[in-house]
């Protein structure tokens, strides 16, 4: 029997949606589990490829808020700051980020301009201010409809953040460069590395099935003191 065809079949015994709640799909592999209650620290793995379905962590509020707010203020210390400081033959020249995708534009390059400018800099940004917001929500137990939008935004940009894509090329361009130009790093190069850690980390660390469950254990365990 086929993926799809369990998935139907199963999606046809459940009275409601909310009911779908109670399984999980593996990332890798798509195979369909039921989600089983699991202790604190302790994780879930695919039967069929050993993937990791999902956590629990019973602070994972309070890691992931804090997690936000560092990577936003190292994404803002990037962007308010020089990248790296290049010269030749006595001429200096100062990158930064904004000026990467602006320079897209000036030279009439408006579409690649404008997906540098989503890819590097306005969906990073969303991201992790998303973020932020959510884990506030959550930890207050507020905003059930604002916290489940939130999570519907943050599936649909996140595997479009290329922060570390961009940080790479810039790696790579600096090597290229080495042998024909002094560079000075920045403070604002520091500063993206360390975003992009920590993205990679949050990335790794949290997956979105963990915040649609944690969501889920907020506001039920809200409706049963209630």
């Amino acid at each position: 029997m086929s993926l799809v065809t369990s998935a139907i079949i199963i999606a046809m015994k459940l009275e409601n949606e909310d009911e779908l709640d109670n399984y999980i799909l593996c990332e890798q592999c798509h195979t369909l589990h039921e989600t089983v209650p699991i202790k604190d620290g302790t994780k879930a793995c695919c039967s069929k490829c050993g993937a990791i379905l999902y956590r629990y962590d019973s602070k994972l509020i309070d890691h992931g808020l804090a997690l936000s707010i560092t990577g936003l203020i190292f994404f803002i210390l990037a962007n308010l700051f020089p990248l790296v400081k290049i010269e030749i033959l006595g001429h200096e020249q100062f990158i930064t980020i904004t000026q990467t995708f602006i320079s897209l534009f000036d030279s009439g390059f408006y579409v690649v301009g404008l997906i540098c400018s989503f890819l590097i800099f306005i969906f990073p940004l969303m991201i992790f201010s998303i973020n932020m917001l959510l884990f506030t929500l959550l930890k207050r137990q507020r905003g059930e409809k604002l916290s489940k939008e939130l999570l519907l935004l943050l599936s649909h940009i996140k595997p479009w953040n290329m922060s570390d894509i961009f940080f790479i090329s810039i790696l790579v361009a600096l090597v290229k460069l080495i042998g024909y130009a002094q560079i000075h790093m920045g403070m604002a190069f520091w500063a993206l590395m360390a975003f992009v850690l920590t993205d990679l980390y949050f990335t790794k660390r949290i997956y979105i099935t963990e915040l649609w469950r944690l969501r889920r254990r907020v506001f039920s365990d809200k409706s049963c003191v209630k």
